[in-house]
């Protein structure tokens, strides 16, 4: 079926609408106590009448919430709100990474992995991205439809720097909610994240220089700091809180840092949240040793308390902080649209864009803007933060459920990740490779350490997909592999 089907394509849009909105309803019933744990829910048919809708569309709605976890179904019974009675595991302790500057070389061991993992046969459990079903897909493909029928011509030239107007716009009006007050000549459009971090790294840095970044760090930084020549200084990371301020304040007295590089919101990969006391904090100390933040704020959006976190940005008074961040996690992984608020360095920034990739390609930017300016963007974030919060308890529960005694498991109160200490004796790179052979991937811990032998009992875990039987069969099979290696 194309998807400029209107009119069935509509009343399959309009059907899809309506189940999930019975079922956010029951769902925010649930978050907030009304309904408790081992509430009996209204039959189907109770269901029907109660909310004016079909008894199919009431199925769904159930159907909906238990791929969530958030009930149970219990035969010849009815619809639960489901329990939750296994018991938390402990969480990672604060991480000890070397106190020296490094070279990095892990872009080998991170090809060897993901190279790995491009069967589509595999139970994808190690790459964080989020599972299609729970993207917008089918209003992003109107966007695009309408853009093509509108503006053919502008659609297959080169974007003007610094980006699509429209896009750009529309994130100064969002940088409201991240605490900010910005305007659209602010922003740089970039291929995702990812090229943001790397044209903030090359403004602020030369090779041999030292970047500070936490630890465990995302590959990606890694792979960035590695392939511009920079040296890694790996910094102490709480698993609730983030980066150590006291660390940083030692490291920036006893050497030149030529810039730090932190995730505050939901960091990856172990989903660190800073507190605003804490960022407003790092941004005065970096100010005072006239030192720059590049600021990954790509997971802000995925948070599930009701508030949005407050970016560092918000506490810029001297264009010292690069916000970076990206569609990816929320929209559209491929179409790759990211951006950059560079501050002070915008200029050296758009110069860089310029000499490295011309201009950001111009359809998914537009179609983003559209998507943004025709709303609907915050209702996907309320439904798509309620289903990764749901996946994230599921898969923590599955941790404590078939993992060895004396595992550990993160508590993120936001994105799509969990990481997971092991017992010591456990190796994630033997872990990994057993896992491969029986299908399933993850990622080991030492891709996130500029030091290979850094985190080699623990690992991440994607949280981005809908639970199923078959993730739980992997869950199981995982563990037990893990169990096998103590």
């Amino acid at each position: 079926m194309r998807l400029t089907l209107g009119g069935a394509l509509g009343a399959v849009a309009h059907k899809a609408k309506l189940y999930e909105q019975v079922a956010e309803r029951l769902a925010d019933a649930i978050s907030a106590g009304t309904l408790q744990p081992g509430d009996r829910l209204p039959s189907v048919r109770q269901l029907s009448l109660r909310e004016r809708v079909s008894i199919s569309t009431v199925l769904q709605a159930y159907l909906h919430l238990e791929s969530l976890g958030l009930i149970e179904t219990r035969p010849q019974s009815g619809h639960y709100v489901r329990r939750r009675e296994r018991p938390r595991l402990a969480e990672p302790q604060v991480s000890r990474p070397a106190s020296s500057a490094t070279a990095v070389t892990v872009s080998g061991l991170v090809a060897s992995v993901y190279r790995s993992m491009g069967d589509a046969r595999m139970v994808k459990l190690g790459a964080a991205s989020p599972a299609p079903e729970l993207l917008p897909v089918r209003r992003l493909y109107r966007e695009l439809n309408a853009l093509s029928r509108e503006s053919r011509d502008r659609s297959i030239l080169y974007d003007a720097l610094p980006g699509c107007p429209e896009l750009r716009q529309q994130l100064a009006r969002r940088s409201m909610d991240w605490g900010c007050s910005l305007s659209a000549d602010d922003f740089i459009t970039t291929f995702g994240t990812s090229e943001a971090i790397h044209l903030c790294l090359l403004a602020v840095a030369r090779p041999g220089d030292t970047i500070a970044i936490e630890s465990p760090a995302y590959y990606g930084t890694l792979q960035s700091i590695e392939a511009l020549g920079l040296r890694a200084l790996e910094i102490p990371c709480c698993p609730r809180n983030g980066m150590q301020m006291e660390a940083l304040e030692a490291a920036l007295t006893r050497r030149r840092i030529a810039a730090v590089l932190a995730v505050p919101s939901f960091s990856n990969p172990v989903g660190s949240c800073m507190p605003d006391v804490r960022r407003q904090r790092l941004v005065n100390l970096l100010d005072a040793h006239d030192v720059p933040l590049i600021e990954d704020d790509i997971y802000g959006d995925l948070h599930f308390g009701a508030e949005r976190p407050r970016s560092c940005k918000a506490f810029d008074t001297r264009g010292n902080v690069l916000l970076c961040s990206s569609f990816s996690k929320t929209l559209a992984p491929g179409f790759r649209v990211g951006y950059v608020a560079p501050g002070r360095f915008r200029e050296r920034v758009e110069l860089l864009k310029f000499s490295t990739s011309v201009t950001t390609a111009t359809v998914p930017q537009y179609a983003i803007a559209r998507f943004l300016q025709n709303g609907g963007y915050d209702r996907h974030l309320r439904s798509l933060r309620r289903r990764l919060a749901a996946q994230v308890e599921r898969m923590a529960e599955a941790v404590a459920e078939f993992f060895p005694e004396g595992t550990r498991v993160t508590r993120p109160s936001g994105g799509a990740l969990l990481w997971v200490e092991l017992p010591r004796q456990v190796d994630s790179l033997v872990l990994s490779a057993k896992a491969l052979e029986a299908g399933i991937s993850i990622a080991p811990g030492p891709i996130f350490s500029a030091r290979m032998d850094s985190y080699r009992h623990c690992f991440r875990l994607n949280c981005g997909h809908p639970w199923t039987p078959r993730i739980e069969a992997a869950m199981s099979t995982l563990g037990a592999l893990a169990r096998s290696l103590t």
